[in-house]
């Protein structure tokens, strides 16, 4: 199984999200200085465990569900758009 599906299984696992996009966008990034190997990501989550929460707790949420990936270097960086069912995405 590769990382892009590894995230996709973890976080479909933890929060039962009624939307979840994982894009890999390690292409982009291939060269960045400091990375070691592991792949860049950017996840679009909808899932009712976000809601009431602040952007730092639902992005500590995610963390803590790819622990295993982040400490296995699978994972370089991790960009997120979360959210909770009915909320308007947090875009700038």
């Amino acid at each position: 199984m590769g990382t892009r599906q590894a995230i996709l299984a973890e976080l479909s696992t933890a929060f039962s999200p009624t939307a979840v996009e994982v894009i890999d966008e390690s292409a982009a990034h291939a060269g960045h200085a400091g990375n070691t190997g592991g792949g860049h990501f950017h996840v679009r989550m909808v899932a009712e465990a976000f809601r009431g929460k602040t952007a730092v707790q639902r992005h500590r949420m995610v963390y803590a569900a790819l622990d295993a990936e982040m400490k296995a270097g699978a994972i370089h960086a991790l960009s997120m758009e979360l959210t909770a069912p009915g909320e308007a995405p947090d875009r700038p």
